[in-house]
């Protein structure tokens, strides 16, 4: 009798509830959330979703899905909020999955649905369906799954929404079959989901007695400390405490204003050189950044002698792995302005100053440095530099330094082909402010069509192609593995590619710029412009 209560009562609630179609109630929950921006290249196991396409809602076109993801992390990065994906099944996936791998280490929260087959035809194998649809975007996504019916996709995507957004954010994936769009289903509410973690009192108590006690300490910044708005807060404390203050290897963003006289520099991806830069300083504090991230092998100890490592992030992963230290989860922000709360520590000197960068002269074949230099000299410190060149980036840290919050952006993956789409997303995202891409040529070519998108939207982007032709990282990375001045090294060429008819073809204007005195010209003309252009830039 009590089980045909219950039936009954349910059977009278949902009589009295409004059924809708999946479609609507995905984007009114999406409205609800804020993502009214859909990133994608669609197939057929998709279309389902855009009959009756909302007029408030926005669907930016990518040429390849890799461009898809790509200019999704950067608008995700840029408002600060999940950005939602349409994918088209297991190829659709396939080709995003590099994006996909950059985000989930960038830390974007990106709310991904790929398409399947039909139900009714998923025993059969059909065409173009995904057989492992939620093991294929493993390991580098949060989350996963494929609904067991179509009236659970609107709550699968709230729940990927609300794992999207947790710390430490990241990718998500659902699979909505085709035929799931159009049956009815119950509408699905927001909710509000907390995002904060607190760390744990006692151990940063024990942070904030040996920060206070040390006489020479540095703080290492990730890229968590601008994701997370602590910039202005880490300022406060460094100058408290009058700690150098260096970027943590390989990090995706900036912390802390590169002029200032307490930035000491950028940590390299290098057991032996991060222990040798570091000696000196009695305690070291990793704020948002992996204590450390290291690109080749390296010996002996992780922190010089003499000192001890103390390291807040939002990872618990990241925490488990460090093989030294005092290791905090929780919010950079929240845990920075608890050890501001704490009474003023004993007057120490400022630590010795960065040397300035040496100028860069013009050369009849421009080097970096001198392209760089111009562009700082020219560009507004608030507009916000996307960089994809991993040769140029040593010499973009010493030749263009970041001044201000929120206005650097880089992958965190080493893998190319974020920089250029991510470009377009910020720009998406931060209307009123101007974007510069500065890119390699290698990394350019790995998603060109990017521009088609720039130029659809008419974004005042500039973008900034550093060409040396070739894989310069790879020439510079090779002595590492043995290789000297008369080995040949395969592969790394890039000859012939002529970027300014490749922007124009996909719609952009461009310019080519090999005489050094015409570049400080272009680029004001180019920083001026209302509408995408591409500077070709003939480097050393």
């Amino acid at each position: 009798m009590q089980a045909d209560a219950l039936i009954e009562r349910v059977s009278r609630i949902r009589q009295n509830t409004a059924l809708v179609p999946v479609r609507q109630a995905v984007t009114d929950l999406l409205r609800q959330f804020g993502m009214t921006t859909l990133f994608g290249n669609p197939g057929s196991t998709e279309l389902g979703l855009f009959l009756d396409f909302p007029e408030d809602f926005r669907y930016v076109l990518g040429l390849q899905e890799s461009v898809v993801v790509g200019m999704a992390d950067g608008y995700a990065q840029a408002t600060r909020n999940a950005a939602f994906i349409n994918l088209h099944s297991a190829v659709g996936v396939g080709h995003a999955m590099g994006a996909i791998f950059t985000a989930y280490r960038n830390r974007t929260p990106l709310v991904i649905t790929a398409g399947q087959q039909s139900r009714a035809i998923l025993p059969y194998d059909p065409f173009l369906f995904s057989s492992q649809a939620t093991e294929l975007p493993k390991p580098y996504v949060k989350w996963s799954v494929e609904p067991a019916r179509a009236e659970d996709v609107p709550q699968a995507i709230a729940r990927a929404y609300y794992m999207a957004m947790q710390p430490p954010c990241g990718p998500v994936l659902v699979s909505v079959p085709a035929d799931d769009w159009g049956r009815l289903c119950e509408p699905v509410r927001a909710r509000r989901v907390s995002r904060s973690v607190r760390p744990d009192p006692l151990l940063l108590d024990q942070i904030g007695r040996q920060l206070d006690a040390a006489q020479r300490p540095a703080f290492v910044l990730g890229a968590a400390v601008d994701r997370d708005g602590a910039w202005a807060d880490v300022v406060e404390l460094a100058e408290r405490h009058r700690a150098a203050v260096w970027t943590a290897p390989m990090s995706g963003r900036n912390g802390f204003p590169e002029d200032h006289r307490l930035f000491a520099g950028f940590l390299p991806a290098a057991r032996e050189r991060i222990v040798d830069l570091l000696g000196g300083h009695d305690f070291i504090l990793a704020l948002g950044a992996a204590a450390f991230t290291y690109h080749i092998e390296g010996e002996g100890p992780h922190i010089p002698a003499g000192s001890a490592l103390a390291q807040i992030v939002d990872d618990p992963n990241t925490l488990a792995w460090a093989p030294v230290g005092t290791a905090v989860q929780g919010s950079v922000r929240q845990s920075v302005r608890d050890l501001l709360a704490r009474a003023q520590p004993v007057a120490r000197q400022d630590p010795p100053a960065r040397p300035p960068a040496p100028h860069a002269e013009p050369t009849p074949l421009m080097s970096v440095a001198y392209a760089l230099q111009t562009l700082a000299a020219i560009r507004s410190p608030d507009s916000i530099i996307v960089e994809e060149a991993p040769s140029a980036r040593p010499v973009l840290q010493r030749h263009l330094p970041i001044l201000q919050p929120e206005t650097f952006y880089t992958m965190c993956s080493g893998g190319l082909g974020f920089g250029l789409p991510a470009a377009v997303g910020v720009a998406l995202a931060k209307p009123d402010r101007k974007v510069i891409g500065v890119l390699g040529d290698g990394s350019s070519m790995y998603s060109i069509q990017g521009l088609w998108s720039a130029a659809q939207l008419g974004l005042p982007i500039t973008f900034l192609i550093l060409k040396n032709r070739s894989y310069a990282a790879l020439r510079e990375f090779a002595p590492v593995y043995g290789f000297t001045e008369r080995d040949t090294l395969h592969g790394v060429d890039l000859p012939d590619i002529d970027f300014a008819a490749l922007a124009r073809g996909l719609g952009c204007e461009a310019v080519r710029v090999s005489d050094p005195e015409v570049l400080p010209a272009a680029l004001r003309k180019s920083l001026g412009m209302k509408r995408p252009v591409l500077v070709e830039i003939e480097v050393a």
